[in-house]
């Protein structure tokens, strides 16, 4: 039997599944604004962190720092990296262990600060600082087993610099804010920064076994001679291609230092392009070409008197170690005759030799792509002592690299090419200027290599390379006038004299006297060895294999030549 319920009690019962529903409703609808509200709290919390907060986040420590190219050598060799590096830092004011047993314990795992610093660190008023940057995972882990909370560890792209100190003031350094501050980081900034092209390095005309080859012999003379600084160059006589390029002291880009106020030489700076130096009589060669274009030296053959000093009002030109006798052109290199050399200044006059400079660009900065560079030091006045002084590298002051690329002109056939620091393909080399004619180039390779094999430059041959080249040694310009206890000492070196394929410069400031060198600081004795080492380490590298040593023969025809005419 079937029992009705009656019409009133099921719409009760009816109205009571409607209220549950609601309440169900209701229960699920607060659920859920309060999941949005927590959700949107964190969101909130996040988007702090980011832009507003001075946290690793808010001070470009954790992923804010862009992702840049990589910076290779001419064969490929990395020279700059962005890698994930650890990074390790303290939130002071969350500090929530004993401050002075932390400190000890930063102090025993981080000894670059002492306990006293870090207590300092800890309780200071910031948000937020670094304790270690590119920290090693080691150091990362035990810095966490401490188990203090206000500790903040994060992994963050690092510009990295694998081979430390090699062709530092090359590639510079990035700040703070992971932008190019110094070198090929700061021209390449926008290059190396676009998110298109991060993934296709750079390459540079450096080659990283060359450059290791010439900052060890430059480093090894600085230190056995006591010297100020170094520099030193390699040069690719046709193309402009740098392919090594060294300035001591140096420093680790990786942990850019703090240089004192007070320091005599920066390890910041480039003495290569922005360093400007009276280069002594590295600067003779320049004049004997211009001088055989010009006419004004129609023979080498024609001699010039050098018994007795030249004078310029209240001062003479005097020779280091005098003849006294009258000498033909390749004597008055092979036995750097500033009289000599000076006489043919005076008879170029003072129209021709500036324009000599200006042909070979010294009356400004060098050519290289570098911010780093220093303008030379152009004469005022051009009277006639200044046309004789600068025919032997003195009264004008450039870099070593103008100086390397000017001889690059003197050798390749007379075409002047700027610098660069970019590698350059088969066949793209800028036409560059013809400063001297091909004759004239020619009669430069076998007074250079005369001077190597006959003259000041016997410690500069590396046997089997046919080296050549010219010493400079000038006095040290001061406050008042020139030093006589300091010199400058240069050696501007080419090789293989044959076929001339690079410009080698190595110079010393201010080098001290040794017992192997009999107390002298000359070119010859200090600057001339670092050429010898540098290019029977380089010279394999750079595909020039020794071979048999050239005589002078085509000079002495040369020579045979002029004096029938």
């Amino acid at each position: 039997m079937t029992t009705l319920v009656a019409r009133p009690q099921r719409a009760h019962l009816a109205d009571q599944r409607h209220q549950s529903a609601a309440v169900a409703h209701f229960r699920l609808m607060l659920l859920m604004l309060l999941f949005i509200g927590a959700v949107g709290a964190v969101s909130v919390r996040l988007v702090w962190l980011t832009f507003v907060s001075d946290g690793p986040s808010a001070r470009g420590a954790i992923g804010s720092a862009p992702v840049r190219a990589d910076i290779v050598d001419r064969n490929g060799e990395p020279l700059a990296q962005t890698v994930e590096a650890w990074s390790i830092g303290i939130h002071p004011k969350k500090v929530l262990g004993d401050r002075n047993e932390l400190a000890e314990k930063l102090a025993e795992l981080m000894p670059e600060r002492s306990d006293a610093e870090y207590r300092r660190i800890l309780n200071s008023r910031v948000n937020f600082t670094y304790l270690r940057r590119r920290a090693l995972p080691e150091l990362v882990e035990q810095v966490n087993a401490l188990g203090e909370p206000a500790v903040a560890l994060a992994r963050e792209p690092e510009r990295f610099y694998p081979q430390t100190t090699l062709a530092a003031q090359v590639l510079g350094y990035t700040n703070r804010d992971g932008k190019g501050a110094a070198g090929m980081e700061r021209v390449l900034d926008e290059r190396l920064s676009d998110p298109a092209l991060r993934g296709k390095p750079v390459q540079l005309a450096i080659d990283m076994r060359v450059q290791a080859a010439m900052e060890s012999e430059l480093y090894a003379a600085m230190q056995k001679h006591s010297a100020l600084g170094a520099a030193g160059l390699i040069l690719d006589v046709d193309t402009g291609e740098v392919v090594a390029m060294a300035s001591m002291p140096v420093y680790n880009p990786n942990k850019v230092p703090a240089i004192p106020a007070d320091a005599q030489v920066s390890p910041l700076r480039n003495a290569v392009t922005q360093s400007v130096y009276e280069l002594g009589s590295t600067f003779k060669p320049l004049t004997i070409a211009a001088a055989l274009d010009t006419g004004v030296v129609p023979s080498l053959a024609k001699r010039y008197d050098a018994t007795a000093p030249v004078p310029i009002g209240r001062f003479r030109i005097k020779d280091d170690h005098p003849l006294n006798r009258w000498l033909n052109i390749p004597e008055t290199l092979v036995h750097s005759s500033n009289i000599a050399t000076a006489r043919i200044a005076d008879e170029m006059g003072q129209a021709r030799m500036e324009k000599l400079f200006r042909s070979v660009h010294f009356d400004g900065p060098p050519d290289i792509e570098l911010k780093e560079r220093g303008s030379s030091l152009w004469p005022v006045n051009w009277g006639r002592a200044t046309t004789l002084t600068t025919s032997y590298g003195h009264g004008i002051a450039v870099t070593p690299l103008q100086l390397a690329s000017a001889y690059a002109a003197l050798v390749n056939g007379g075409i002047w090419r700027p610098a660069t620091l970019y590698k350059i393909e088969p066949g793209k080399a800028p036409k560059g200027s013809r400063v001297f004619t091909a004759e004239t180039s020619e009669k430069m390779r076998h007074l250079l290599r005369l001077v190597v094999t006959d003259g000041t430059g016997r410690r500069a041959d590396a046997p089997g390379f046919r080296v050549g080249g010219k010493t400079g040694t000038a006095e040290k310009a001061q406050a008042g006038g020139y030093s006589r206890s300091r010199n400058v000492s240069t050696f501007a070196a080419v090789f293989p004299m044959d076929r001339p394929r690079y410009v080698v410069i190595a110079m010393l400031d201010a080098p001290v006297g040794t017992s192997d060198t009999y107390g002298f600081t000359s070119a010859a004795w200090t600057a001339a060895p670092v050429i010898s080492r540098t290019i029977a380490r380089a010279g394999p590298m750079l595909g020039v294999l020794p071979g048999a040593d050239l005589d002078n023969s085509a000079l002495h025809a040369l020579l045979g030549k002029d004096k029938e005419h």
